[in-house]
């Protein structure tokens, strides 16, 4: 059975469309499981009703014109009951509804099983049989359901192409097609979508040996400095609309392709006898792979700009040309990875929106959107982007969705928050130079995530008032060794610079497990509890005393450097590294620095460190809690993971009880407590999180004015009285719209996104909660 099914799939995969994939379905499952019927029924969206969309066995011509509500007969009994059914005298079963032009009263015994994808029931597949004596056993059973489960997804990628195509599956028009994926940038864009492709493909490079290798080292010398030109050139069209420290971001690209970097090692490659092509498809996919199972996902994305320049790297290698692309006015750039050069190829003023089938909100694409201001969704999961192309699209960056064939009623809604979302952002700009404090006084200083200078940038240009976390991984990641002391310091510099005299809090080096460096490689069974963090530095304290010295030495005249340690799970971890923080400060004050011994304090992202608060405090001078890990790993959810992540909530009872015992047992011991993640970024949240006691909170800088805005606008009294109310329910769902109700009541609806029209309901995949 298993190489019938694997047959079965790749023949499915390979057909042209949705029709003739159910063709194949019905046709190989009928011959596999030796019975005389093999039918498909599909739920329309539209009319909620099954309509039988493919058959082998029954009258051919009741294709298409044969439907049953959505509860109706036994196939409405097997999807709503979502299990399989099997029957060995179906019509004396209560729920059996006979049709004359199907032809099925011939037909006794019976097995439906249903389609689900996403938890979406998509249909239900069914096969019967003549004889009232055959029951269909265990393993036919199992056989039918392990054949829906495997071809869920591809019949929901061909209903999909349907719609967006403008057709239901009854062949009516449709509207209003919507997908779910990763907010990356905030706003909304009305356009239409041009797809672009990657420049060549990797993955089909063979395998070859070279007789001619300074041939090949010329050929790629050749390709190296096109694409170096390429990229300046990109950088150069932007510069208008850029500021100097976001184009630093090409830098890392032209950093990469310098000759110890990617090049060098290629070369080395070419030495040992290997063709061009190959070996450059050798290192960049050794680089993708490390790249792709680090944990932290901002780093995850980097290897979304390493696989760009091989791609930009093989195209010169294969003399290939990019054919020209025709770029309309609101444009929305559409591709399977973006990446920031693909943004630098559209002309000025024609860019309004962004779609990507990979990536998050940490790639460089979404770091760019962001400070370009560019409506952008990422990580849309099994859309098919080849029908995209040309379609109308609004992007909603707010809930990271998008909608194909939109109809004059949702178009108009969503032009309704664009202009409403000019205005107040123009609003909010006087907020800047002001204090972020209650109506009764009671003051939060509002700080910001960052890892590249142009999110230092975007955060003064918001009235950030400090850095709640800096990711310390960044000149890790450029180099192909650890870069030097000196090399450190100058990031680290720039950052204490940018700030001061505010305090910007650095968390030391973050790697290991499955945050692997390509020069230090780590292989674990099971990287997500492994070897990472301050685990990691503490076995090497050759590579944490080089980073400590850097930022002590960086910060000599600022003095506004405060020292962070991720994944603190035991007390004498911290013992261990403040012991290495003060050997560090004497050997620089030796040295001739005239430094101030800078704030230490730990993460608290692991569940066994809520509960040593208080021994954790009577070690440093302050706690961050990081609450996206915190949430991660109290509801063992990677909210990445597609599968998963309509798991992850931040609004979970159990996420706010631990947050609340965090900040008691923190104030208990008179030590300042901040946290740094999407909830403090949410005004819901931060009024939650202000209310518990939190004394700073750190978010995305696009998330501040509003933040600054509500909490200015509220007392104390008021949000710790929501507190108090939301604490006491058990859904985080219930929790998310009591607390977007209070804020409507409050004056903020503005700041809450409002239901759609009744007409948006043709979703291909389920929409998230919302109010």
């Amino acid at each position: 059975m298993l190489s019938i099914l694997r047959s079965l799939v790749q023949e499915v995969n390979s057909a042209r469309d949705l029709h003739e994939a159910l063709g194949i379905i019905v046709s190989r499952v009928q011959k596999a499981m030796a019975t005389e019927v093999c039918s498909v029924y599909l739920l329309d969206p539209a009319s909620n009703r099954y309509i039988l969309m493919a058959t082998e066995g029954l009258y051919p011509q009741a294709v298409g014109k044969v439907s049953l509500a959505h509860s109706e007969g036994l196939i409405g009994l097997v999807g709503s009951r979502e299990e399989p059914i099997n029957l060995e005298d179906a019509p004396s079963h209560p729920r059996y509804r006979y049709f004359p032009e199907t032809g099925e009263e011939r037909f006794r015994s019976f097995l439906g099983v249903p389609i689900i994808h996403h938890r979406r029931v998509l249909g239900v597949l069914v096969v019967q049989q003549r004889e009232s004596s055959r029951c269909f056993d265990e393993g036919e059973e199992a056989f039918l359901v392990t054949v829906s489960a495997q071809l869920a997804g591809v019949i929901a990628h061909g209903e999909a192409t349907g719609a967006i195509s403008g057709l239901s599956l009854t062949g009516e028009e449709a509207h209003d097609v919507s997908f779910d994926g990763v907010p990356g940038s905030p706003g909304v864009a009305i356009g239409r979508g041009v797809v672009v492709y990657p420049a060549a493909d990797l993955d089909a490079v063979p395998e070859r040996p070279t007789e001619d290798i300074e041939q090949e080292l010329k050929l790629f010398q050749y390709a190296v400095q096109a694409v170096c030109e390429d990229i300046e050139a990109v950088a150069k069209r932007l510069t208008s609309r850029l500021r100097p420290e976001e184009l630093a971001l090409f830098d890392v690209y032209l950093r990469m392709l310098s000759d110890e970097a990617l090049p060098g090692e290629v070369n080395n490659r070419i030495r040992e006898g290997i063709w061009a092509q190959g070996a450059l498809k050798q290192v960049v996919l050794q680089y993708v792979r490390q790249f792709e199972m680090m944990d932290d996902h901002y780093l995850q994305e980097r290897a979304v700009d390493i696989r760009d320049l091989g791609r930009r790297l093989l195209s010169y290698l294969q003399e290939g040309k990019q054919e020209d692309v025709v770029y309309p006015e609101r444009t929305v750039l559409v591709s399977e990875e973006l990446t920031p050069a693909m943004l630098g190829e559209v002309p000025r003023g024609k860019l309004v929106g962004l779609v990507s089938v990979k990536g998050s909100s940490n790639s460089h694409v979404a770091i760019l959107a962001r400070a370009m201001g560019v409506p952008t969704v990422m990580g849309l999961v099994d859309i098919p982007v080849n029908q995209l192309d040309g379609k109308e699209l609004i992007v909603d960056g707010f809930e990271g969705q998008i909608f194909a064939s939109p109809s004059a009623e949702l178009r108009a809604f969503f032009q309704d928050i664009c202009d409403e979302e000019y205005e107040i952002d123009r609003g909010l700009e006087a907020l800047r130079d002001l204090p972020c404090e209650t109506t009764d006084g009671h003051r939060v200083p509002l700080l910001v995530n960052t890892g590249l200078m142009t999110d230092v940038v975007r955060s003064l240009s918001h009235g950030a008032e400090g850095i709640g976390l800096y990711r310390t991984e960044v000149p890790f990641m450029i180099k192909d060794r650890f870069p030097s002391e000196q090399e450190q310091r100058q990031y680290y510099r720039e950052q204490l610079e940018a700030f001061a005299p505010n305090p910007v809090t650095m968390r030391t080096l973050d790697v290991g497990g499955d945050k692997s460096l390509s020069y230090f490689p780590i292989e674990e069974e099971n990287p997500f509890l492994g070897w990472r963090g301050i685990r990691v530095t503490l076995d090497h304290p050759e590579i944490f005393l080089v980073q400590v010295r850097a930022m002590l030495k960086a910060s000599e005249g600022l003095n506004n450097l405060q020292i962070m340690l991720p994944m603190i799970s035991n007390i004498s971890e911290v013992e261990e590294s403040l012991h290495l923080i003060y050997r560090v400060y004497h050997e620089v004050r030796e040295e001739g620095y005239d430094i101030h011994m800078p704030k230490v304090g730990v993460m608290i992202e692991i569940p066994a460190a809520v509960y040593q608060i208080r021994e954790l405090a009577d070690r440093v001078d302050f706690l961050s809690v990081g609450s996206n890990d915190l949430t991660q790993y109290l509801l063992a959810v990677d909210r990445n993971n597609p599968r998963v992540a309509q798991l992850y909530h931040s609004y979970h009872p159990a996420v706010l009880q631990a947050l609340v015992r965090i900040a008691q047992d923190a104030h208990a011991v008179g030590k300042p407590l901040g946290i740094c993640g999407e909830l403090a970024g949410d005004p819901g949240g931060a009024v939650l999180l202000m209310a518990m006691g939190y004394d700073s909170l750190s978010m995305n800088a696009a998330s501040l004015p509003k933040v600054k805005s509500v909490v200015r606008s509220v007392s104390k009294e008021w949000a710790v009285k929501l507190l108090k109310d939301v604490l006491l329910l058990d859904s985080p769902h219930v929790i998310k719209s009591c607390v977007d109700l209070a804020l409507r009541n409050a004056g903020f609806g503005r700041y809450l996104r409002p239901s759609k029209p009744k007409t948006a309901a043709l979703a291909i995949y389920p929409e998230k909660e919302r109010l």
